[in-house]
């Protein structure tokens, strides 16, 4: 190998990785977890009607909501 040449060719760089957007403020973060709560309400919703405990209901809703929103950050 000749001095200066790299061993990979011209691009053995790893490639940079590009962060997804985090939220500017705290609003944005309970406007994202709002929305999420509201989807993941709608379901829950249906599965009290049908006569599951509304506490049970409630955390299913909250967790998924919390879920929603670390996996949008994360991805």
């Amino acid at each position: 190998m000749q001095h200066g040449q790299r061993p990979y060719g011209r691009f053995n760089r790893p490639l940079s990785v590009t962060p997804s957007p985090t939220p500017r403020d705290r609003s944005e973060l309970f406007t994202q977890l709002a929305v999420a709560s509201l989807g993941a309400g709608v379901v829950t919703s249906v599965a009290v009607a049908q006569g599951q405990n509304p506490l049970t209901a409630l955390g299913i809703t909250l967790f998924s909501a919390v879920a929603a929103v670390m996996a949008g950050q994360l991805l």
